[in-house]
């Protein structure tokens, strides 16, 4: 475990857990395993603890038998009313800690063709909080063993400033004061207190938006899968920009 894992560790967690399996990764796509943080009561003791764990992109319920596509954004706008999303809402909200992201437009090159152009998409610190729903279901390993298998996905919200240049949507991220209310793992019955919730991380994930940055990074990055996630040079400016 690096000085980077401990640096995010300190930031979002209270009591000394750690994940050690994880490293910092420059390269994310969805279906990966990635951190999450979120807090969970113990059935026998009451006691609550906020913990890192690995998590894939991906939220699969358990109701869902068979998932026709990746579930990895959820929008603002629906979490509450659909049945994919507000049983999360209401149990199961986590953190998605992260340096970044990628968004990328298209542009006409030499010649006329277009070419995808990455941005990384950053905040004023090195970390942003983004507000993410988990969910847990029993999977089968290849081994044929059961275990519990958490997944999740990030809240999202129309873009604002800098991000909405470069994309529509953008992840709605946490301010550092409402990082507690949002990780309760006390259940939310009351319309109200959830509609007051949702507000807020409106209000928060706006004032947000605006210390936002972006820069044009390596295309390389275009593709994630032929990448090494390891190398941090993908989210520095490119070189020679388009």
């Amino acid at each position: 475990m690096d000085d980077k894992t401990n640096d995010l560790i300190e930031a979002f967690v209270l009591d000394g857990n750690d994940y050690r399996d994880w490293a910092p990764s420059f390269s994310i796509a969805p279906t990966d395993v990635i951190p999450i943080v979120r807090e969970r009561r113990s059935s026998s003791t009451g006691e609550v603890s906020r913990k890192v764990e690995p998590a894939v992109w991906d939220f699969h319920p358990a109701f869902v038998k068979e998932s026709k596509r990746p579930q990895f954004n959820a929008r603002i706008e629906t979490i509450a009313t659909s049945g994919m999303w507000k049983g999360a809402l209401a149990s199961g909200r986590c953190i998605v800690p992260m340096r970044g992201y990628y968004e990328w437009t298209e542009r006409e090159a030499a010649g006329g063709k277009p070419v995808k152009i990455p941005y990384f998409i950053h905040g004023e610190g090195p970390l942003l909080a983004a507000a993410g729903l988990a969910t847990a279901r029993k999977v089968t390993t290849a081994s044929g063993e059961t275990e519990w298998e958490v997944s999740t996905a990030i809240i999202t919200r129309e873009a604002r400033d800098a991000s909405g240049v470069v994309h529509e949507r953008m992840p709605a991220f946490l301010t550092t004061d409402v990082w507690d209310r949002w990780l309760d793992s006390e259940k939310i019955t009351d319309e109200g207190e959830r509609d007051d919730l949702l507000a807020t991380l409106d209000r928060v994930s706006t004032g947000v938006a605006s210390t936002i940055t972006t820069y044009e990074v390596d295309r390389r990055v275009n593709n994630s899968r032929a990448v090494d996630p390891a190398d941090p040079t993908l989210i520095e400016p490119a070189e020679n920009p388009v």
